[in-house]
């Protein structure tokens, strides 16, 4: 599940980074209103989620799926110019993210009665 959140996290990361450039310097009432509650919604997303997921994983999978799908969402809609370096420097970032999720380990414990004291002494 908390993958899942993170997920749906970083589609509202590009939602809020979106509304954001909608909302011309919040000028505008009805992205300005997007940008906070879909800002809000992604922060509170993310902190669930770091909660099972290293930070540093789960940080950069928000952050690099936000930047992509906000990338992705530009060049569909036109404000952005698709080419091949950029699709393949996109392609990358995603495949950096999937690539923390194989090697994501699972936290140390550092609870006090797990710590052993120091032979030497």
């Amino acid at each position: 599940m908390p993958w899942i959140v993170l997920l749906l996290s970083a589609v509202l990361e590009a939602v809020w980074a979106t509304a954001l450039d909608a909302s011309a310097g919040f000028t505008v009432l009805g992205p300005t209103l997007l940008f906070l509650a879909a800002g809000i919604a992604s922060m509170v997303g993310l902190s669930y989620a770091m909660n099972s997921i290293p930070l540093s994983t789960a940080y950069a999978v928000w952050t690099g799926l936000g930047a992509v799908l906000t990338v992705a969402y530009a060049m569909v809609f036109g404000n952005e110019q698709p080419g091949l370096l950029k699709i393949l420097f996109l392609a990358g970032i995603i495949g950096c993210v999937v690539g923390l999720k194989f090697v994501e380990s699972a936290p140390e414990d550092k609870s006090p009665d797990t710590v052993q004291a120091d032979p030497a002494g």
